[in-house]
């Protein structure tokens, strides 16, 4: 059976390559590239953002009784990387590769700072408390991420 740990660790690792192409762009100064590459990456941290926010998160919540838990501290992080992307879309914008290379540090270490806390604590857990449920939930989280 699929688990929310594969499926949610796959989506990191997918956003993740993505991040590092447009990385590599804006440091070879490929603007245009770089634009279309980090829209991508954006549209995909969103996509994985609202699976989570809009299904996964709710579910846990309702199912343990604890909304100022885990998913609160997720949630939180998940609103300062969206201030850094839009700070590293301005940049872009202005063509400024060191902003831009220097947000895209920062984001780095939140994200992997993030994605360990999901992939070591939040997605184990999840799997165990919706355990049967788990196979309706992907199949919703995905219906909810392909709407974004």
């Amino acid at each position: 059976m699929e688990t929310i740990t594969q499926t949610l660790s796959h989506e990191h690792s997918r956003c993740d390559k993505l991040f590092a192409q447009s990385e590599e762009s804006v440091a070879k100064t490929q603007w245009a590239r770089a634009a279309t590459e980090f829209a991508d990456f954006k549209a995909a941290m969103e996509r994985h953002f609202t699976m989570e926010e809009q299904v996964l998160f709710p579910t846990v919540e309702e199912r343990t009784g604890q909304t100022m838990g885990p998913t609160q501290v997720m949630r939180m992080e998940h609103q300062q990387m969206r201030q850094v992307f839009a700070d590293m879309q301005d940049s872009l914008t202005q063509q400024d590769s060191e902003q831009y290379l220097g947000l895209s540090e920062t984001v780095l270490m939140l994200m992997q700072q993030h994605n360990a806390k999901e992939e070591q604590m939040l997605y184990p857990m999840s799997d165990q408390v919706l355990s049967d449920d788990v196979p309706s939930i992907l199949n919703q989280m995905r219906t909810q991420g392909d709407s974004v």
